[in-house]
């Protein structure tokens, strides 16, 4: 089997994993990765750049090489691409998570859904009412879509295993240190700036089939790509502006505004023209999420058949 052929089959076989079984229950190599890189920390950490910078270069190059060893096995590659897909793609759980939060709310579960709140994202739960945990859910799955789902099936696509275990090591970087609060400001630019190169692509992709797909939802792309052109750019985050933006356009809602962390309270730009999201927009913004999942999955296999179509007619013209 071609080296193409086998990537997209893997990708295809990795996918369909994590949605029938959800992330590893025991033993997830991500929060392996995560445990060494706390320690690590011990050892690397120094209120500098420099010191993030090469905090960053071991933890990535390590994984990296790790990929680049599993994808010169050669005969395993359809199950090990598929093994490190299945790894590193969180669709599935985050789906459930957003359901689970929309049932919360529903029932006026209040205490439960600030429970559930920080395995999506790291706002302050105790602050926040019905709406503000409904809205605060809905741009942690707009923009989750891209960073667990669409951006590392395009770097598996890209590069194979490689970019799959390099792609999700960036991204769990970004997570544990890329913030700007005073222990990480230096120590984690490098993780917080690697992290918006490696998603410059991806985010736009989400974007594209965010917008392709609003009519599942009962949106309108027009809407989708004029929220995407006017408002992702005041966005702090080059990505999640553009994910967020296209999410709020798709579902005609308006999302943005007073944002508390636990490290301090962040006015965010107003994303969409709609009014705030509510339980049922929340669960709208979960079957967009899976559209556009099943969607990215589908390109990234055909992706990465046509590349190894490609580079195999290359080949044969120069033998």
């Amino acid at each position: 089997m071609r080296t193409g052929t086998s990537t997209a089959a893997g990708l295809l076989l990795g996918f369909a994993l994590d949605r029938l079984f959800g992330d590893p229950r025991r033993c997830h190599p991500v929060a392996g990765f995560g445990s060494a890189a706390m320690a690590l920390e011990t050892r690397t950490y120094r209120d500098s750049r420099a010191a993030g910078v090469l905090h960053e270069v071991v933890l990535v190059g390590a994984v990296t090489a790790v990929g680049v060893a599993a994808h010169r096995a050669g005969s395993g590659r359809v199950p090990l691409t598929a093994a490190a897909t299945w790894t590193v793609l969180g669709g599935r759980s985050l789906a459930r998570t957003g359901r689970a939060m929309a049932d919360r709310l529903e029932a006026d579960d209040l205490a439960g859904a600030r429970e559930l709140l920080p395995s999506l994202c790291g706002r302050d739960p105790a602050v926040l009412d019905a709406d503000g945990l409904a809205r605060a859910a809905l741009e942690s799955i707009a923009e989750n879509t891209s960073d667990a789902t669409v951006a590392p099936l395009f770097w598996g696509a890209v590069a194979g295993i490689p970019g799959l275990l390099a792609y999700r090591a960036i991204n769990t970087l970004d997570a544990m240190i890329g913030y700007r609060n005073q222990r990480y400001r230096h120590f984690g630019w490098a993780a917080a700036r690697t992290d918006d190169v490696a998603n410059l692509v991806p985010a736009r992709l989400a974007g594209a089939l965010t917008t392709a797909l609003a009519p599942l939802v009962g949106g309108r792309p027009a809407d989708a790509w004029r929220a995407w052109r006017r408002d992702a750019a005041g966005h702090p985050s080059p990505n999640a502006g553009v994910a967020e933006a296209t999410v709020a356009g798709a579902l005609g809602v308006g999302l943005g505004g007073r944002t508390e962390y636990r490290h301090g309270v962040e006015m965010r730009p107003t994303l969409g023209d709609g009014p705030a999201p509510r339980v049922p927009d929340l669960r709208r913004a979960v079957v967009l999420s899976e559209a556009v999942q099943l969607a990215a999955a589908l390109t990234a296999a055909g992706f990465a058949a046509a590349r190894g179509h490609r580079k195999k007619q290359t080949t044969d013209r120069f033998v």
